[in-house]
């Protein structure tokens, strides 16, 4: 099944039977395997479960019970059909995560395949130019290149080349789409510090290409469009799109409410350059951290006699939507360069306010993009598009799924909260950022617990590598529901405290963790306890192991419902949506986005 092709009754059927499934298996994944031990978790599960899973190996654990691309599988016993059935239900309803690409697999090599742009460096992605990779890992470059080259495809499509790019952080997918890709883009972010990276970045990025061409004398093949806006602003999830619009048009107005000191350099100026017989005009961000001098900005516009130059990017314009799912769509051309092979705002906008954004983009268009948007921040981004005339299309790739605000859980720990305003408003449920849709709202059964949804953002490729390595990182949840029992017996009302990561806790024995741990609860670090006790627990390690995979099992399930429940609440709207497993898996866990396209201002359906 592939969500793509879904009818509105086959999602509404599928959510239901997510639903149906999810609730049936409440226990395990609602459970914190911390507490396997002092909630005597093994013992929940059904006999004939327990006699089936208690002696397998790791390597067997992945490949019997969570790698559903296994087709011959060896059982060292019988086990239950129950069991049989959990697994292969699991693996029916969630959406697949992986897509058609290419891959290189390397002799002795165990676990995930390499994708081919990593082969010949792993740090450094063959098909990104080298003025892209600086400051950016492995995963940022496969992300960014992809969504870059999907959202370049949607602004083609929608015939829209300006951008806003939410959660945009240091910048780097702005600059692809910016300075690789040729569109106007706004990116918009809550920490400064961030915002002020972006501008440095943009800054250096510029200089370098000034230095490469006096060095080369390379000609220019294509100009590039503006450099990219950054404007400093939370986006507040209960606001509307008018004030959404609004903080757009901000960037001269940051440091009104920010400190100079962290604030990006507004000191911008415009530079002519021409290629090919091309009159074109580039903005430039000086990019200093600090408030700099007109004499700063000079001399950065002096060194800047050419626009940055990209090969052919030779993106398809195949329509997204109403088309069955093609691998051309994400075809991999190398990009490069030619010459080298918040602030808080109320809801009462005036006109120009809300135009402002749309007069310097020269347009009121623009594609939404979002590339990990934690909690709320991509539901909120997904009503934009539906609420918003101005957003033609939308990609939205999700994370933290455990921040989501809930009816049951309106305040999930980690929740980031407006820093100006006062958020006890009242809230509906349908401002929560699940359920989103009406249909799932109304079926019974439909929560989903912190937990559950903690637990749909653990990366299941990784583990099935830890798994298959038989690494000893396995350890550490057996160590840690070893050292809960003895913080509980010390202090019974201290359940689940939060140790956070002990570095190399798998190279340590469980007598140095638990004295680097049990001073983080309040704890002394030389607490006795029983050492006899403590062996028979640390012995049950595989079946810890167990456990933990079990609940991993249905964790692409949980996130299948909250992604389908996403699905359902653009089609509830009128706009058809598919959802692309975009990203390579073992680079990047949440590799799912969401695509949604405006039909044409004539009712045209865009093809």
């Amino acid at each position: 099944m592939f969500s793509s092709t879904f009818s509105e009754q086959q999602q509404k059927d599928l959510s239901e039977r997510l639903i149906s499934f999810l609730s049936r298996y409440k226990h395990i994944s609602d459970s914190y395997i911390i507490e396997f031990f002092s909630e005597n978790l093994w013992d929940t599960l059904p006999e004939g479960w327990q006699k089936a899973l208690s002696d397998l190996t790791t390597p067997q654990i992945a490949d019997l019970l969570l790698d559903n691309k296994i087709k011959s599988r060896i059982y060292p016993s019988v086990w239950p059909l129950s069991l049989l059935a959990l697994r292969a239900t699991a693996h029916t309803l969630a959406f697949p995560r992986t897509f058609s690409d290419h891959y290189v697999v390397e002799e002795d090599t165990v676990g995930p395949v390499k994708p081919e742009e990593f082969l010949s460096n792993s740090s450094q992605s063959a098909l990104l130019a080298h003025i892209f990779r600086k400051h950016v890992k492995p995963k940022k470059q496969h992300e960014i290149r992809k969504l870059g080259m999907l959202v370049k495809q949607l602004c083609d499509q929608t015939q829209c080349s300006n951008v806003v790019d939410v959660g945009s952080g240091q910048g780097h997918l702005t600059r692809f789409l910016s300075f690789g890709l040729g569109l106007d883009v706004t990116g918009i972010e809550a920490d400064p510090n961030l915002v002020s990276m972006a501008s440095k970045f943009d800054g250096q990025l510029l200089l370098t290409l000034a230095k490469e061409n006096q060095r080369t004398g390379t000609s220019p093949l294509l100009a590039i469009g503006p450099a990219p806006q950054h404007v400093l602003g939370w986006v507040n999830p209960r606001a509307t799109w008018e004030v959404f619009v609004q903080q757009l048009g901000k960037r001269e107005k940051e440091s009104e409410s920010y400190p100079s000191s962290v604030a990006p350099c507004k000191k911008r100026q415009r530079v002519s350059v021409s290629g090919q017989g091309h009159e074109v005009e580039s903005r430039l961000v000086c990019g200093s951290q600090h408030s700099c001098t007109e004499e700063c900005c000079a001399k950065a516009v002096a060194k800047q006699p050419v626009s940055l130059l990209v090969q052919s990017v030779g993106v398809t314009t195949e329509p997204l939507l109403n088309q069955p799912c093609n691998k051309d769509i994400f075809k991999e051309t190398p990009l490069g360069l030619a010459s080298r092979n918040e602030c808080e705002l109320t809801s009462t906008s005036t006109p120009e306010e809300v135009h402002s954004f749309t007069q310097r983009t020269k347009s009121s268009d623009f594609v939404l993009t979002g590339l990990h948007a934690c909690g709320d921040l991509s539901a909120t981004l997904l009503r934009h598009f539906v609420n918003c005339p101005h957003v033609q299309g939308i990609t939205s790739v999700a994370c933290c799924y455990m921040k989501i605000t809930t009816k049951e859980n309106p305040n999930p720990p980690g929740l980031v909260s407006s820093p100006l305003s006062d958020t006890s408003e009242e809230v509906s449920q349908s401002d929560y950022g699940y359920p989103m849709s009406e249909w799932v709202r109304g079926l019974p059964g439909h929560e989903l617990s912190y937990k559950a949804r903690e637990g749909a953002c653990h990366a299941m490729e990784d583990y099935l590598q830890r798994l298959r390595e038989e690494s000893g990182l396995l350890k550490t949840h057996c160590y840690r529901a070893t050292l809960e029992t003895i913080i509980r017996a010390e202090r019974p009302h201290l359940c689940r405290a939060g140790i956070q990561t002990i570095k190399k806790a798998h190279t340590l024995s469980f007598s140095e963790y638990a004295r680097l741990g049990l001073p983080r609860v309040g704890l002394p670090a030389d607490l006795p306890f029983d050492q006899v006790c403590v062996e028979r627990m640390l012995e049950q390690q595989g079946r810890v192991v167990v456990y933990f995979s079990l609940a991993l099992l249905l964790a692409p399930v949980v996130e299948t419902l909250v992604l389908l429940d996403r699905m359902l609440f653009l089609q509830e709207r009128g706009f058809q949506s598919r959802l692309v497993p975009l990203f390579d898996p073992a680079l990047s866990p949440r590799n799912f986005v969401l695509v949604a396209v405006k039909p044409k201002a004539d009712g045209e359906e865009i093809h």
